[in-house]
């Protein structure tokens, strides 16, 4: 506190230069203003921290001064000590403490006097500003934590840490976690891009730290001359890598626990995004599995499938499909369990197999349909499921179709251009009547889509504007039909960030030779 600076302001030199020595020979930096306009001229960003005013002023009393300075939103806070050889009496002591002076010393005043005053003035001011400190950035913690639990992705987590970090700290700052596979990812802020950089190895515990290091190590943004890096280090398991914030060590104050808590919270987002990537691999991995890799080889066929899983921050689905020959007819289905989730996945491979277990005892699409509801209200009675399913003989281009409220297969043909196909059913896993199946021709050069709502369905729109844009996209179909395929993914929204899994089969029938 010795290295404060004073403003002494008293219009008598005499007294002000002994104050000012006193002052002086304490170790304080001292500055002096004999009147009460030069003084507040002066404070406006002069680093004072302490002011030393006498009551009687020429131009205007201590008082007013007093109270202008309390009532400045930039200096507000600044400490004031009356003194006075005049003004002795309680009423002028009362006045002085009751219009904002932190301290009233009446003449003669002894140098200890003085001086053990401004020093437990200004203990007080410290404590004060550090408690205002520490309340602002917990505030900004706070803050700085919903913005890195909101990110959806590692990189937009880090960014917002590193936001968060120079909203509390001030710059430069450097975040750095590692990836599920690995790979260390640095966010820095001035704003950057995130960027591949890893701090030299280093022991870190499982725990929070905060140590000073040398600015050489974090040579990643430039830091202030002359000051260290102060490095919160935070590791939340033992087989999983530390999480870093660095920050210029003159931006911390002893016994401040703030850049502990956000490198902890940093630690515990990194965990869940990574926890969470491991999860939803690991999940559309066994979806994958559980789907068909190859298609059947039809003479008089030509057949097509896309599947794109739902985007990272997304859990799987339950979507499906299945091409199989069947004592000389193809059977083709495609469906979407309901829910989004590990349990959808394992749902729709039960689905999937009930499916192909009724078709091989030979049973017409619809029958298949009603086994299925049969079996999902027996075995599964709080899930449900849409589908659409039918056989084809490649030689006759004989289609028999039946629906389970699924979205309406879309046909292709050179003479009518795209149309849906409109077989009518509930869904699976409601007691409901069924009607007939639908029975038509697929001339040749004809092309079946089926999709599953994925491609058509946005949650800022209706699902006919999908619709419409799918019939639209529908009305050229490419010669190779996983071109074709892969167009609709790309046109109709499949960038691998969906909200939703995306299956599409394609099926054309060969032109007669």
């Amino acid at each position: 506190m010795s290295s404060a600076t004073v403003l002494v302001v008293d219009d008598s030199a005499t007294k002000r230069y002994l104050l000012v020595s006193w002052l002086t020979r304490a170790g304080f930096t001292v500055r002096q203003a004999e009147t009460g306009a030069e003084a507040l001229r002066m404070l406006p960003g002069s680093g004072v921290d302490l002011v030393v005013l006498d009551v009687k002023l020429p131009d205007m009393s201590g008082f007013d001064v007093c109270e202008r300075i309390k009532t400045d939103p930039e200096y507000g806070a600044m400490p004031v000590i009356h003194v006075s050889a005049h003004a002795v009496d309680v009423v002028d002591r009362a006045q002085g403490l009751n219009r904002g002076a932190d301290a009233y010393l009446v003449e003669p005043i002894e140098p200890d006097e003085l001086i053990a005053t401004v020093h437990a003035v200004l203990r007080y001011y410290s404590a004060r500003r550090r408690a205002e400190t520490l309340a602002a950035r917990l505030v900004r913690l706070a803050e700085a934590t919903l913005e890195i639990n909101s990110a959806s992705t590692l990189s937009g987590l880090l960014t917002a840490a590193a936001a968060g970090a120079i909203d509390i700290f001030g710059g430069p700052v450097v975040v750095v976690a590692e990836t599920a596979d690995g790979e260390s990812l640095a966010a820095t802020s001035p704003a950057a891009a995130v960027r591949r950089w890893g701090p030299p190895p280093r022991d870190v515990l499982v725990g929070s730290l905060v140590r000073r290091e040398d600015p050489s190590d974090w040579d990643i943004v430039q830091w202030p001359e002359g000051d260290a890096v102060a490095v919160a280090a935070a590791r939340l398991r033992a087989d999983r890598p530390a999480v870093y914030v660095a920050v210029p060590s003159s931006s911390q104050t002893p016994g401040f626990p703030v850049l502990r808590q956000l490198s902890q919270a940093v630690a515990a987002a990194v965990e869940a995004q990574r926890s969470y990537d491991e999860e939803h691999r690991i999940a559309v991995t066994l979806q994958r599995s559980l789907l068909q890799s190859r298609l059947p080889d039809v003479p008089g066929l030509e057949l097509a499938m896309r599947y794109e899983p739902a985007g990272a921050q997304t859990e799987v689905g339950g979507d499906f499909y299945e091409l199989t020959m069947l004592e000389g007819r193809l059977l083709v289905a495609i469906g979407d369990v309901a829910g989004h989730s590990l349990h959808a996945a394992t749902v729709m491979a039960e689905v999937r197999h009930a499916v192909r277990a009724y078709a091989v005892e030979g049973h017409p699409p619809g029958t298949v349909l009603t086994l299925v509801n049969h079996f999902m209200r027996t075995v599964l009675p709080t899930e449900s499921a849409t589908l659409c399913l039918f056989t084809l003989d490649p030689a006759t281009g004989s289609v028999r179709m039946a629906s389970a409220g699924h979205l309406p297969p879309l046909l292709h043909t050179d003479a009518e251009g795209a149309h849906f196909l409109h077989p009518r059913g509930p869904l699976l896993g409601i007691n409901a009547p069924r009607p007939d199946d639908l029975e038509f021709v697929l001339p040749p050069g004809g092309t079946l889509v089926l999709y599953t709502d994925g491609l058509v369905e946005r949650r800022d729109a209706d699902i006919d504007v999908g619709l419409t844009a799918l019939a639209a996209a529908t009305e050229s179909v490419e010669p190779d039909l996983n071109d074709f395929c892969r167009r609709l993914l790309t046109q109709l929204g499949g960038t691998g960030q969906q909200a939703d899994d995306i299956a599409v089969v394609a099926l054309r029938r060969r032109p007669s030779q």
